[in-house]
């Protein structure tokens, strides 16, 4: 094999190398490679953390009403163009007593956008619900899971925790009943379930599908003897 050839060979298997390793880095729940980040709580108690992305939307007040009915606080990872958009559902939810945390502004995929982008998105959405609801998040969640170079330094910057998930309800393309099976299924003590009260950052999107599974998620585990906590909360554990 020539020279030039065994080099070729080497830089493509290290660069091959790289791109699983980012790719790992990027999805994977307990990775640390991007910045700071958890995907459950310590299970010292028989807890678990219902958590809700991609709101607010013009349902998330339905949800709301039925998690005060059971007395139950969860975190929410809000969009801050939607925070914008509905101001007043955003409220509710800090009004309610209930965690937000920042989930970008407008919902992209991080992977390849520069860190320039990445701390834009974050800023921006962290300054939309601060104003708009009067709390600073002190969580965040990367849209889709996926993180990417230079969301350590917006971590760093904005003081924010990474929150990951330990099982993902996939509430935006599953009907109901598969979504709760699917969440009962992988319980567990310090468990962070991941579900969704808006679909990105489209108006008016239909979550009857997730309010259904959570009223059948949430009896289920009551009856086995679990507490609902903020992400917050459950860590504290």
């Amino acid at each position: 094999m020539s020279v030039s050839r065994a080099l070729g060979f080497t830089a493509g298997a290290v660069l091959g190398g790289l791109s699983a390793a980012a790719a790992y880095g990027s999805v994977s729940k307990g990775s640390q490679m991007f910045g700071p980040s958890v995907y459950r709580g310590p299970g010292t108690r028989k807890s678990i953390a219902l958590t809700f992305d991609d709101g607010p939307s013009e349902s998330t007040p339905d949800l709301l009403d039925y998690l005060e009915k059971e007395g139950i606080a969860a975190t929410f990872f809000q969009c801050g163009m939607n925070v914008k958009r509905l101001p007043h559902i955003a409220g509710q939810v800090a009004a309610a007593g209930h965690e937000i945390g920042n989930h970008s502004y407008s919902h992209p995929k991080l992977p390849f956008k520069s860190r320039e982008f990445i701390l834009r998105e974050f800023s921006q959405a962290q300054q939309v619900i601060e104003s708009e609801t009067g709390v600073t998040p002190m969580l965040m969640r990367a849209p889709y899971g996926f993180r990417w170079v230079g969301l350590r330094q917006v971590q760093e910057r904005l003081l924010l925790l990474g929150v990951m998930w330990t099982v993902i309800g996939f509430d935006w393309r599953w009907p109901a009943e598969r979504v709760s099976e699917y969440v009962l299924r992988h319980r567990s003590p310090g468990g962070i379930v991941c579900l969704h009260d808006g679909r990105g950052v489209n108006v008016r999107p239909q979550i009857g599908n997730t309010l259904e599974a959570v009223r059948a998620i949430v009896p289920r585990l009551r009856d086995e003897g679990y507490r609902f906590e903020t992400v917050s909360a459950l860590l504290d554990g």
